[in-house]
């Protein structure tokens, strides 16, 4: 009787196994060229800032709470709507008389920048009007100081759509 052995031969090609390293490889640059792709988009997309200086606003905290009291405390309130290539504003007191004043500000685009400073003619106590010619539609915040009577300052930041 032969003894019990495996021929080294038998069933086992070396070149068979040969492209098993290779599948390693391609994963790895696959892997590797996906996340360049996200990195790429991650950093030439949206920064997450949508405050400037947002660190030291943070810490100045209790003076925006104590601006915004302020604010609160005036009862002022305005209106902006968009018609056609115009925008007018109304602002009025908590009993709903118009508050005379000077109204300046400007609009900036909210992710992107860039403010186009509007040109505000009264129309009558508390009312306003800006030509809107804006280097293209779509979103913007309108950034608008109103000095008051007695001095008192009234600050409107609101989002309009332009189309």
């Amino acid at each position: 009787m032969k003894p019990n052995t495996i021929s080294a031969g038998a069933g086992f090609d070396p070149r068979r196994g040969r492209w098993i390293p290779w599948i390693f490889v391609l994963a790895m640059g696959v892997v590797i060229a996906v996340n360049g792709v996200l990195i790429w988009q991650a950093l030439s997309t949206f920064t997450g800032v949508t405050t400037g200086h947002a660190y030291d606003r943070g810490l100045a905290y209790n003076d925006v709470l104590a601006e915004s009291a302020r604010q609160e405390a005036l009862g002022w309130q305005a209106r902006l709507r968009v018609e056609g290539h115009a925008l007018r504003i109304a602002i009025d007191d908590r009993e709903g008389r118009p508050v005379p004043g000077l109204l300046r500000g400007d609009l900036e685009r909210p992710l992107e920048g860039g403010a186009v400073p509007l040109t505000l003619e009264a129309e009558g106590p508390g009312r306003y009007r800006a030509a809107l010619d804006l280097p293209r539609a779509g979103q913007w915040e309108a950034r608008l100081v109103l000095t008051g009577p007695g001095g008192r300052e009234f600050d409107i930041r609101e989002r309009i759509v332009v189309r």
